[in-house]
């Protein structure tokens, strides 16, 4: 019982600990896919705005070179903070 609990709690922090340890490539498209699975629950008048910013995102990671990936990065955590707090009802 103790070994099944320390497991699970060992792959757990793993998991949650794994993007601060990933590449700044694949932060980029880890951030674009957390978008992607928002997008049911992005509010009606964010839609546009959330569009552009990934077009603008995807664009950036197509560079290939590090500032695009860096832009990418900026992009999309600005996209992620932005529906965070509308879905707290403050912007």
């Amino acid at each position: 019982m103790k070994r099944s609990v320390l497991f699970g709690l060992f792959v757990t922090a793993s998991m949650l600990a794994s993007p601060s340890f990933a590449a700044e490539k694949d932060q980029c498209a880890l951030n674009l896919k957390t978008i992607e699975n928002a997008k049911a629950q992005i509010p009606p008048e964010m839609t546009d705005q959330v569009a552009d910013s990934v077009e603008k995102a995807q664009a950036d990671q197509a560079k290939g070179t590090k500032q695009g990936i860096d832009d990418c990065i900026a992009e999309t955590n600005q996209t992620i903070q932005d529906l965070k707090n509308a879905s707290k009802g403050g912007k």
